[in-house]
């Protein structure tokens, strides 16, 4: 029995970080130049998995087609539930109000209005011109939202927050 009280508190620690981990806050890799010029890739940032998503946050999404998971996505949000979306002259409109677009690096192409559904949200790639994203296959469910990002925690010359 000492050595079970010897190894209980290595194995309370054990279960917390794993419980953290799984339904709190995970690290996560950014992958290609989607999100150039805000995230370069190949950084490593905290995935909140418990925040609230609002317009310009940067979301960790499954991209899933016919109901299979093909790819995991790194976008910022620009459609929120119940809103309609478009896209003219490379300005972008929510609601028929031309909204703010301090993140695009390139142009942003046109796309046709999208009114969201009460679960789905409208993101887009920073680097628009490269970037897959909903212009090119619609809007994304919450359901298929990992979480929010903004903390990159790698390299350390990036450490911080970024918009």
């Amino acid at each position: 029995m000492k050595w079970l009280k010897e190894i209980l508190p290595y194995a309370v620690i054990l279960v917390v970080v794993i419980l953290i981990r799984t339904f709190i806050v995970t690290p996560i890799k950014v992958n290609g130049q989607s999100m150039y010029d805000t995230l370069n890739g190949e950084e490593i940032m905290i995935l909140n998995k418990l925040a609230n998503i609002n317009r310009y946050d940067i979301v960790v999404a499954d991209l899933k087609v016919n109901g299979k998971k093909e790819d995991t996505l790194i976008k910022r949000v620009f459609g929120l539930p119940g809103e309609t979306i478009k896209c003219e002259n490379g300005m972008i409109y929510v609601n028929d109000k031309k909204v703010d677009d301090p993140y695009a690096y390139g142009k942003t192409e046109d796309f046709e209005a999208i009114t969201l559904g009460e679960d789905e949200y409208f993101v887009l790639g920073d680097n628009r011109g490269i970037s897959l994203d909903s212009h090119i296959f619609g809007p994304i469910k919450k359901q298929d939202i990992q979480g929010v990002t903004s903390f990159v925690i790698w390299p350390l010359n990036r450490f911080g927050n970024v918009e």
